[in-house]
C-alpha cells in the first residue's frame, strides 16, 4: 500500500492500488450521493436526467457514469435514453444492448480453438518407397 493525495479532497492516504484514487471519506460521500440519487429516481420514476442532476446536487457526467456502470437505471417513462457504444440501439443502462452483449460474449467464446484430436493412423512400415535410399548403391 502507497500513501496518495485524494483526487478529490486532496488529503494524503493510503491507496490500496483498487479503484479510484480517493479517501475512504470521499467514497463514503459519493455513495451517499448514490444513494441520494437512486432513492430519488425510485419516488419519482418520471424525472429527467437534469432534474435529478439538479435536485440531488450532482453532475450529469456522474449520474451518466453510474448509468454506464449498471448501478442506476432510468424507467421508461423518465423519456432518459443512452445508446448502445456499438450499435446505437437505445438502452437505460450500461455500455452495450442486450444483442450486442451476447454477440460479443459469443466472439470471445470462439476465439479459442478447440483442441483437434491427434491423428493415431498407424505408421506403414516395410513398403519398399518409404526406404531409405543410397544413391550408387544397388540391392
Amino acid at each position: 500500500m502507497d500513501l496518495r493525495n485524494c483526487r478529490k479532497c486532496g488529503r494524503i492516504f493510503g491507496y490500496s492500488g483498487v479503484g479510484p484514487v480517493i479517501c475512504e471519506n470521499c467514497k463514503k460521500e459519493a455513495e451517499e450521493r448514490f444513494q441520494k440519487v437512486k432513492d430519488f429516481i425510485r419516488d419519482n420514476p418520471a424525472t429527467s436526467i437534469n432534474d435529478v442532476a439538479e435536485e440531488c446536487e450532482v453532475t450529469v457526467q456522474q449520474i451518466k457514469q453510474w448509468v454506464r456502470e449498471e448501478r442506476l437505471e432510468f424507467s421508461k417513462e423518465s423519456g432518459v435514453v443512452f445508446h448502445c457504444e456499438n450499435c446505437g440501439a437505445p438502452i437505460r443502462s450500461g455500455r452495450f444492448c442486450e444483442n450486442c452483449k451476447n454477440q460479443m460474449a459469443n466472439e470471445l467464446g470462439n476465439m479459442y480453438e478447440k483442441p483437434k484430436p491427434k491423428n493415431t493412423a498407424p505408421l506403414k512400415i516395410g513398403h519398399e518407397e518409404d526406404r531409405m535410399r543410397f544413391m550408387g548403391k544397388k540391392k
